[in-house]
């Protein structure tokens, strides 16, 4: 039994960040109705910005991270700006193509920039551990879980506690209907490209510390927010929180009691599975 609580609790921690991995793709596709294939190569992009700040000028990786959320949802906003508004009219394979596009870039210039070797942070909490009776956690993803559910939280009041999450909640509802009502629908595509941006780079700067850097795992990531947003389904923010913690405990599972190399095999199954038996999600409500 400990050492099942210790496979949950592990799992548990994991799903949390890719929670934050999963709400940034829901947000973006709940309101801009882009399916964004370039998402895991931005939290390649958090991953090299907390890199490169923790290298050049020996800052800890968790201080730098409003910095990194900082100049992510920058960089989100103007590839939406630049990128995405001018064919927003345009048919839907070709926001597809250009999401596609710009994750090839956005690896490439980071691999141009960083070498294709794999990098990774060395700190005092990297390989630490602290323990609560027979079970055992990582300082690092301790540290982590718990500013995802600062994140979260403070995520949760913006979209249900302010004019602005008001105006997104309006735009993912029904965005003609929210311009009748004076939002400045144009501008809401924008923050919210941006905020997915800068979530996902957070949920970089958070796995850095206990994973390596490389510029060629973002679809690995991309496919995980593809995992956890449709087990919570498609455009569900808070579904994506459930679909992040059950792909983490899947993962942890089996990789405990079958095999860690097919970690990721258990996320696909699980994938999978909820397709063929609720096709809107485990939390998600089918449009017919």
């Amino acid at each position: 039994m400990v050492e099942f609580i210790q496979i949950v609790v592990n799992g548990i921690f994991t799903g949390g960040v890719y929670a934050i991995i999963g709400i940034g793709l829901s947000l973006i596709f709940g309101v801009m109705r882009i399916v964004n294939f370039a998402h895991g190569v931005f939290l390649v992009v958090g991953m090299f910005t907390t890199l490169f700040f923790f290298e050049r000028l020996h800052v800890d990786p968790f201080l730098v991270i409003p910095l990194v959320v900082l100049v992510g949802g920058l960089l989100g906003v103007i590839v939406e700006r630049s990128l995405l508004e001018p064919i927003a009219r345009a048919p839907e394979h070709a926001s597809i193509l250009m999401t596609v596009g710009i994750g090839l870039v956005l690896s490439n210039v980071l691999l141009f920039t960083f070498g294709d070797a794999p990098q990774i942070i060395n700190t005092r909490y990297s390989t630490s551990t602290w323990h609560l009776g027979p079970i055992t956690f990582s300082t690092a993803l301790t540290i982590s879980f718990f500013l995802t559910v600062v994140v979260i939280s403070g995520l949760a009041l913006l979209l249900g506690r302010t004019d602005l999450g008001r105006a997104i909640r309006a735009a993912a509802q029904n965005a003609d209907a929210a311009e009748l009502q004076g939002i400045n629908t144009r501008r809401v595509r924008s923050l919210v490209f941006g905020m997915g941006f800068a979530l996902a780079a957070l949920a970089g700067a958070l796995l850095l510390p206990q994973l390596f850097a490389h510029p060629s795992i973002g679809p690995t990531y991309t496919l995980k927010a593809f995992i956890v947003t449709v087990l919570g389904g498609m455009g569900n923010v808070a579904g994506a929180i459930g679909g992040g913690l059950l792909l983490g405990i899947t993962e942890s599972l089996g990789a405990a009691y079958v095999s860690s190399s097919y970690r990721d095999v258990f996320g696909l199954a699980a994938f999978l599975l909820v397709l063929l038996l609720r096709p809107a999600g485990l939390f998600g409500r089918s449009r017919t």
